[in-house]
């Protein structure tokens, strides 16, 4: 059987002398579980690669198998991270090759929902309604689960890698993305309706509604970090600005005029300070 990867290049000094330091039983525990998990993770992957041919021959189903495509690759990616978890447990050693799996494989859940519901940030619903009615035997607690088990998905693995890590630019995409389809996954047609506390699902509704928000104006900022600390790409403040448009779009579809109204002046703002910037750089 080949070695694995982490004892034939550690990282760094420090990890070679961890390598050193591995009991013999350790190694066994870690060979031994890593074959569990591996013969889930294939199972997963066969299941995966089942509904996108799936995917490929019923376009009509195309918003239901690509919901449930997304809750697979949320399974794989747990067991990427617990496979990595297993490895610093019994090891000491991060696994960064089941964390860029992992890190892929939740663009690849988000995709997945992208195709579902689209990936509009700031556009009227009656843009992608169709989407929603293609899914609408997704009753909310569903989405709610399915929210909710994407962003701890997104969370364990950016956790994982830690605070300084190569990819602290890419979460925003990430996250930013995910906030899309948390927002897109809201049927806006019932949302209102359906916050009436009597409502079924009424619970579920508004907390995934409160986070949507939460998420939108994380990600406007983080866009807009991303720019003054890294890019200085103009397109990166545009994004930042869109999700404020998003936010904004949807305070006041649920009746929040003044919340609406704030955000349009820090739009205004943020608008203005892109247009000087652009100048400079024109000039």
């Amino acid at each position: 059987m080949r070695k694995s990867s982490w004892l034939k290049q550690p990282e760094s000094g420090r990890e070679a002398e961890a390598v050193g330091k591995i009991s013999a039983q350790a190694k066994e525990q870690y060979t031994e579980k890593l074959k569990e998990f591996k013969s889930v993770l294939e199972e997963h992957r066969q299941k995966e690669s089942d509904l996108n041919a799936e995917l490929r021959n019923d376009r009509d189903r195309i918003g239901l198998l690509s919901i449930e495509a997304a809750d697979v690759n949320l399974n794989i990616v747990s067991y990427l991270v617990l496979m990595n978890n297993l490895s610093v447990a019994l090891l000491g050693i991060k696994n960064d090759a089941y964390l860029n799996e992992a890190r892929k494989t939740c663009y690849k859940s988000i995709i997945n929902l992208e195709n579902a519901v689209s990936n509009y940030i700031d556009v009227p619903f009656s843009e992608y309604e169709g989407k929603l009615e293609k899914i609408k035997s997704i009753d909310q607690a569903a989405r709610w689960k399915l929210v909710c088990k994407l962003g701890f998905s997104i969370s364990s693995v950016k956790d994982a890698f830690g605070e300084n890590t190569k990819w602290k630019w890419s979460f925003v995409e990430i996250e930013g993305r995910f906030a899309v389809v948390a927002k897109n996954l809201l049927d806006l047609k019932t949302l209102m309706a359906g916050l009436d506390p009597r409502a079924d699902f009424y619970q579920e509704r508004f907390a995934h509604l409160k986070l949507v928000k939460r998420l939108l104006q994380n990600s406007a900022d983080g866009y807009r970090e991303k720019y003054e600390l890294s890019t200085l790409r103009i397109d990166d403040f545009k994004l930042a600005i869109n999700y404020l448009g998003g936010l904004r779009r949807l305070n006041a579809l649920v009746g929040e005029p003044e919340e609406a109204n704030d955000l349009k002046k820090k739009i205004d703002i943020w608008k203005s300070k892109m247009d000087q910037d652009i100048k400079k750089k024109e000039s």
